[in-house]
This record gives structure tokens, sequence and C-alpha cells, in this order.
């Protein structure tokens, strides 16, 4: 499981630090850069001036821009997967209450920021990016499609609804999506408890028996 790191991307740390505390300060400020620059338009030269150390410095960590976007990716997803899998291990074990634990995962605040926001979007629209984040993601991915699946496969026999898990599941994680994009690309946008009231109008009018718009029914 992936372990966030918080650090500070304006060079303020010690010279002598440990290389995974330093690789995570330009992964970090990779991510920044992306946020502000894009996919095709960052550079080592811009990763390293946000970080405030040397070009050389990145470039020993690193060596291309490639690597460190590769690895800005995979980072990225560890610490989307290591979210989501804690919080469904605190979540209790009711179905509905694991799925609410998903949703509310998406907007914790450790990966929704719009930093990072922006940086998941400029990996999935630069085409370039593709083949790497097949790569680093698609397993990833699928283990949270299946998760969502099996879950509302069990709301779905719990209350009878009649419809197929599969798209239900679909249709949820479709709107989170919607929502990220929302929250980055608006002229007006809204916050995220906003963001995760329209999650929850979602699952409301696949589940009405188990959420309404304000979250979870309390059983």
């Amino acid at each position: 499981m992936n372990k966030h790191v918080t650090i500070a991307t304006t060079g303020q740390l010690p010279r002598k630090v440990s290389r995974a505390i330093r690789r995570n300060q330009l992964i970090e400020a990779t991510i920044e850069t992306l946020a502000r620059r894009g996919y095709a338009q960052t550079t080592m030269t811009d990763v390293a001036a946000t970080a405030g150390v040397s070009h050389g410095l990145v470039n020993f960590h690193f060596e291309t821009k490639e690597n460190l976007l590769s690895e800005t990716l995979l980072f990225l997803a560890e610490e989307y997967r290591a979210n989501w899998q804690t919080a469904l291990a605190a979540a209790p074990a009711s179905a509905a209450a694991r799925l609410d634990a998903l949703i509310n995962a998406d907007f914790n605040d450790v990966i929704c920021t719009p930093s990072k926001l922006i940086a998941w979007c400029a990996f999935w629209g630069e085409a370039q990016s593709r083949p790497i984040y097949q790569e680093k993601c698609g397993a990833n991915d699928q283990a949270y499609i299946q998760m969502i699946e099996g879950i509302c496969g069990e709301i779905v026999r719990d209350g009878d609804y009649g419809i197929p898990a599969d798209r239900a599941a679909r249709v949820i994680r479709v709107t989170v999506e919607g929502v990220w994009l929302d929250l980055i690309s608006m002229t007006q946008p809204y916050s995220r408890s906003e963001a995760l009231k329209t999650v929850y109008l979602t699952a409301a009018c696949l589940f009405p028996r188990h959420f309404d718009q304000n979250g979870l029914i309390a059983s």
C-alpha cells in the first residue's frame, strides 16, 4: 500500500534527505507543474523550478521526462488505490455502507485537490500518455471496477431493484469522474460537498431504499 507523504515543493527540504523523500518531493512538484502547464509543456526544468532544486537533481533521480511522468502517474494511481482500500477496510459490513465509503473516498482531501485532478486529466487527455496509463493503472482500474460492481450487485439483491449491477456501478463511476471534471473546468466551480451530493443523488436514483440525496439512509 502506498503511503502518501505530503512534502512542500518550495525547496525548503534540507540538502541531505533520503532518496525516497526527495523523489516524493519531485513527484509532488511534477503534479503541480502538470496542473499549470499540461502534459506536453511540462519539462524537467519546470519541475526543478517548482521544487526549488537544480535540473541536475531531477535528472539524477529520474533521468528522463518520460521516467518522471511515468513515476508520477504510478504515484497517483497507488495513492488512489490506497485511499479507497483504506476507506473500504474501515467501513461497516453492509454493502450500502461500503458503497458510501467508496463514494466518500473519491472526495477525500488527500486525492481530490485541483492540482491532482488536473494532473489526472493531463494523463487521460494526452494520447502519448495512454500506453503508460494502461501499463501503470490498468490493473488498479480493473480491481476497482470489480469491487464496485460486486458491491452494487449486493445492494441490487438486497433491495430487489431489478437493475444490472454493472451498469449501476458504471453510472456511479462516470458521475464521480464528471463532477471531478466540473470541479476543475467550470467558470464558477462548485464545492466538493456539492460534488459529493451530486453523486449521492445518483445513488439515490439507483438505490432509493439505501440512499437519499444527502447520503446513506440509516438502517
